[in-house]
């Protein structure tokens, strides 16, 4: 089983990054971006080191 990283909490299932058990991630380090030119909601940023299972 891999290790998650409890420093990165995550409620995406369907990330292969995503622990089996857990809400965390199992990466050491995310890379976080946004899709919008000038961001100003959470819901701007993105996680850029997603990979769908």
């Amino acid at each position: 089983m891999e290790k998650c990283n409890e420093c990165i909490r995550c409620t995406v299932d369907n990330c292969r990054h995503h622990h089996n058990t857990k809400n965390y991630c199992t990466l050491e380090a995310i890379q976080v971006g946004t899709h919008e030119a000038n961001p100003t909601m959470d819901q701007c940023t993105d996680c850029k080191s997603f990979v769908i299972k």
